[in-house]
């Protein structure tokens, strides 16, 4: 890609056509005023008024000409295939991927998980427009997507919308090109090149001197019969002279022809790998469906079967790996018209024939079946008989099997007429409704007729079909068609061969062809297609032994190749699963390390790809060596969460890990390397990726040793760092020079909004620190200190903090040695603050004293919804004094109290709070030294209490008579869910109270009577009351 939209003078200017460039723009915007050659006046102004019915030109007949040839050769509306909005935008990328310059379609739409890089969008009525007030239109556009994306829809849209004068009114002239048309020429100069697409011109003289804002578009260079090579191609700056196609292209595509004219090239994307990124001026990726997208595509194909497409819908959502390849357009018809079929076909749930397909071999051979049933043919015509079927299917494989094989092995994706003769393909057997679903035809400029396959997978599936077939017969390499034979023939010989040249072919072209060729010898697939294609049973003998061959082409090579991956899909296709699935089993049980060989690291590898575990988090923790990590990482890349905990990883692997961050390709959202052995070098090695990945969101790593160093690498990254908004650095004892690199970040970072920095030594420097950067940061939300040394002093900097900043919204200071003067700071900050939402001061030594201020607090705030308070000093005094303040609080929604010897006092005092209180919905009181008193008492509150849905009361001594009081409150409350009575001797008859009282509760779902005594007879009695007066309540014992 350039590096800037922007030319200079002498770029601009580069090449010459017929006069100078301003007597070819002056000629032109003659013949757009309707002069032709005759005029010599100076141009006039385009009419640009917004109302014209045909855009800017409409005043020139030659232009409306062009203008309506252009509507009745592209149509005149959305064509079916889903919601035509998504083609109003398009995704801006920088450059091709590694992934997408190397590797087959399908690959890619796998590996990505159906999903786009995180990109800004262009507007299609902006696609040719400048990006910014310093920039200039691009001179040279390409727009990539996989086969079947619709490229070729997206070009036909937009020539239908600069016709009617919608987008493009700076363009004077469109002038849409295929290279299905261009392949019909040998050679060609840039005038006739005009003429051909442009033939209003009127004299061929003025063809050339196109005007400034033209837009030549080259549809599918991918079927480009030449491939275009910008390093050896002589320039050519005569638009009258003949040269071969492919310089002919080049040379516009430099700037030697036709150098004031926009060109917009479409292509998938390891054919647009052809053109050198530096005269790229911008490239866009059309999108895939959603899935609200497939739904809209299928309901089109089927608008009168709700029944049908609900089943279609749950079909397409079982199986991941057939939703992510429905989010090709082309894909969802064609699954679409397959799945049709079988629900038509079917006559019973218990015809095993006719289940759902659950490989892509099974889902094509529902296609070709269709196919040859001659469905959607014309009404009236008798449905073909079986001999009928069995002779087409065998037919039609023997016309289009080898020019789709050869084809396939040349990289040749469109035939023409001296193709078909070549390979002997019955012209007229095309004609047949057969050969329609799967060969379209069409007319180019030059009045030949092209061809090609409805979908490339199409031709892949047609063209192992025919090798298949071919193989019970061919006597030589059916690669080669060498005369020399083998000393042994047969089947396995030749998927032999296959295999080997698919595992070589490094651009992958071979490895759906191989998947197709493997689900062919399943069980299923000779089911769905004997007779019509396969012989009954034709090779089933080979399946072990080809399942044996595909797993020895598994070599332990450094990294696993999409080539490795692509031997599972193989073996899945032959319904072989037993590798893949004790990978799996070893996933979920946690005993991944003992698999090391290298099927299992390609059978891991694959099922990052289409697990449907990993597509929520890839859990890798406790599983990985670092040869393991290594040989993974091209698969890590498009995980979207990956979990790498306690894999006893060191500074190398970071640096393993820091290059795939690194890559363009990496699509990581979130990674957990929590309990690790990273120190400050590998710390530095990931702040080096965040200093140009543009996916990370989430970094965990928690449990290391990073120390103040990498604090500081870490910190530095993020001054520019734009996409991570949490970090986690606990326990990693980054010290208050940590802390400080930290605060220093934050003062200019604006995307990160959650940091955890818990068990790090920081002092009460290192907080004033940080208060220091609250002042001036916005995007935090969330701060976790606890278990460090701040006290009354750090407490004391972040209260002057609080008291300006309108950011943070949780803040966690447990265990601080944070005491009455550092409370009352902080509270002091709560009653400006309105934007704090959660507070903990768990573990620190409050006293009934600070609890005082906290009671102020409580009455001035009107933001605060969570304090925690758990394990101080405040007693009952303390209770009571913020009991009184929760009875005039209307925010507060969770309130813990829980080891602080409150007492009955303080109970009681909680309780007077819950009959007034409307907000509070969580109270933790455990091991607060409760007895049967202030159990009573709280009952009473629960009784009248409406708002109140968790009570926490383990580890009191509330007994049988607090058990009682309790149970009373339950037959009348209706709005507690939770209530955990573990450990509070309540013995079985307090127990057996609770569970009878239930018959008049409907709405508790969880209650816990662990550690009360109950023993196995009370247990027992329990259960069943439970069952039967609250059976929607779980209850522990």
């Amino acid at each position: 890609m350039r590096k800037q939209e922007v030319r200079t003078g002498r770029e601009a200017g580069q090449g010459h056509g017929t006069g100078s460039p301003a007597e070819q723009v002056k000629a032109l915007m003659d013949l757009l005023a309707g002069k032709g050659s005759q005029g010599s006046q100076a141009p006039q102004a385009l009419d640009r008024t917004p109302d014209a019915p045909l855009g800017p030109c409409s005043n020139d007949s030659r232009i409306q000409r062009h203008r309506k040839a252009l509507l009745s050769k592209v149509g005149g509306g959305p064509e079916l295939g889903g919601p035509w909005h998504r083609l109003a935008s398009l995704l801006l990328v920088e450059g091709l991927t590694d992934l997408q310059l190397r590797e087959h379609d399908f690959t890619q739409v796998e590996a990505t998980r159906g999903g786009g890089r995180p990109a800004r969008t262009v507007a299609l009525d902006r696609l040719f427009l400048p990006l910014s007030r310093v920039s200039v239109p691009p001179r040279v556009s390409i727009t990539i997507g996989v086969a079947g994306m619709g490229k070729t829809t997206l070009v036909r849209h937009f020539v239908r919308l600069w016709a009617h004068g919608q987008v493009g009114k700076d363009f004077s002239l469109v002038l849409p090109l295929t290279f299905r048309d261009l392949n019909t020429h040998e050679k060609l100069c840039a005038d006739r090149l005009i003429c051909s697409v442009f033939p209003h011109v009127g004299e061929p003289s003025l063809a050339v001197a196109v005007p400034a804002r033209a837009l030549l578009i080259l549809d599918g260079l991918d079927e480009c019969r030449t491939p275009l090579d910008f390093s050896n191609t002589v320039a050519c700056t005569d638009p009258k002279k003949e040269i071969p196609v492919d310089h002919l292209i080049t040379n516009i595509i430099r700037g030697n022809l036709f150098p004031e004219v926009s060109i917009w090239i479409t292509s998938r994307p390891s054919a647009s790998g052809q053109i050198p990124g530096g005269l790229v001026d911008r490239m866009t990726e059309i999108r895939g469906f959603n899935e609200e997208e497939i739904k809209v595509c299928l309901e089109q194909m089927f608008p009168e079967d709700q029944a049908l497409l609900g089943w279609m819908l749950s079909q397409v959502q079982a199986d991941r790996a057939l939703y992510l390849m429905c989010t090709v357009p082309a894909f969802c018809r064609l699954t679409g018209a397959a799945l049709g079929h079988l629900w038509r076909s079917r006559t019973g749930p218990q015809d095993a024939e006719l289940w759902p397909p659950r490989t892509l071999c099974e889902l094509y051979s529902w296609y070709f079946r269709m196919a040859l049933s001659g469905e959607g043919q014309e009404k009236g015509k008798a449905s073909p008989r079986i001999e009928q079927v069995a002779h087409g299917g065998r037919k039609m494989v023997g016309t289009l099997g080898r020019l789709a094989f050869h084809g396939l092995l040349k990289k040749k994706y469109v035939f023409y007429e001296q193709d078909m003769k070549a390979f002997g393909v019955d012209l007229a057997l095309l004609q047949g409704a057969p050969c329609s679903c799967f060969l379209q035809r069409e007319e180019t400029l030059a009045s030949s007729v092209a061809y090609c396959f409805t979908h490339l997978s199409l031709q892949e599936f047609v063209a192992a079909a025919y090798y298949y077939g071919a193989s019970r017969r061919a006597i030589f390499d059916l690669f080669t068609e060498s005369g020399v034979s083998w000393p042994r023939l047969g089947f396995l010989t030749h998927f032999r061969s296959a295999a080997q040249r698919a595992m070589q072919a490094e651009d992958g072209r071979l490895d759906v062809f191989l998947r197709f060729l493997s689900g062919l010898l399943s069980p299923r697939v000779n089911a769905l297609l004997a007779g019509s294609l396969l012989a009954q049973g034709e090779h089933q003998a080979y399946r072990t032994q080809v399942a044996e061959l595909l797993q020895g082409c598994l070599r332990p090579d450094a990294a696993v190749c999409a080539r490795a991956i692509n031997v599972l899909h193989c073996l899945r296709e032959l319904q072989h699963t037993e590798l893949a699935r004790s990978v799996e089993e070893a996933m979920e049980s946690g005993a991944l390390a003992r698999l090391t060989g290298p099927a299992h690291r390609a059978a891991l590898a694959y099922l990052l790809q289409v697990s449907d575990a990993c597509a929520q988090e890839a859990n890798l923790s406790l599983s990985l060596s670092q040869g393991v990590l290594q040989s993974l990482l091209p698969q890590l890349l498009y995980c979207r969460k990956l979990r790498l905990d306690t894999n006893q990883f060191q500074d190398p692997v970071m640096e393993l890990l820091g290059s795939v961050l690194s890559g363009k390709d990496c699509r990581i959202q979130k990674i957990s390397l929590a309990e690790n052995q990273i120190s400050n070098k590998g710390a530095k090695a990931l702040a080096r990726s965040l200093l140009v990945n543009r996916s990370l969101t989430s970094l965990d790593l928690r449990g290391n040793s990073i120390g103040p160093q990498g604090s500081k690498a870490l910190a530095d990254a993020l001054k520019i760092n734009r996409t991570l908004t949490s970090l986690s650095l606990q326990g990693n004892t980054v010290r208050d020079d940590g802390a400080r690199s930290m605060a220093e970040a934050l003062a200019s970072n604006r995307t990160l909004s959650m940091l955890h920095l818990q068990k790090n030594s920081i002092g009460p420097m290192g907080a004033q620190r940080m208060a220091d950067a609250l002042k001036q940061n916005r995007s935090l939300k969330e701060l976790m200190l606890s278990s460090n040394s701040i006290g009354d002093g750090g407490a004391k900097a972040l209260a002057e903090a609080l008291k300006v900043n309108q950011g943070l919204e949780s803040l966690d200071l447990q265990s601080n040695s944070i005491s009455d003067a550092g409370v009352a700071a902080l509270m002091g900050a709560l009653c400006t603050n309105q934007t704090l939402l959660s507070l903990s001061l768990r573990e620190n030594s409050i006293s009934p004293e600070g609890a005082q201020a906290i009671a102020h607090a409580l009455r001035a705030n009107s933001t605060l919804k969570n304090l925690d308070l758990t394990a101080n000093l405040l007693h009952d005094q303390g209770a009571r004094a913020i009991a009184v303040a929760v009875r005039e609080n209307r925010t507060l929604t969770s309130l813990h109290l829980q080891e602080n010897a409150i007492g009955d006092d303080g109970a009681c005092a909680v309780a007077r709070a819950l009959k007034v209180n409307t907000a509070l919905t969580a109270l933790y009181l455990q091991v607060a030294s409760i007895g049967a008193s202030g159990a009573q008492v709280l009952g009473e509150a629960l009784a009248v209490n409406r708002t109140l849905e968790i009570l926490d009361l383990r580890g009191n001594a509330i007994g049988v008579a607090g058990a009682k009081a309790l149970a009373h409150a339950l037959k009348v409350n209706s709005s507690l869910r939770r209530l955990n009575l573990q450990e509070n001797s309540l013995g079985m008859d307090g127990a057996i109270c609770i569970a009878t009282a239930l018959s008049g509760n409907h709405r508790l779902q969880h209650i816990n009577l662990q550690g009360n005594h109950i023993g196995d007879s009370g247990a027992r009695m329990i259960s069943e009351a439970i069952k039967t007066n609250a059976p929607t309540c779980t209850v522990e014992m």
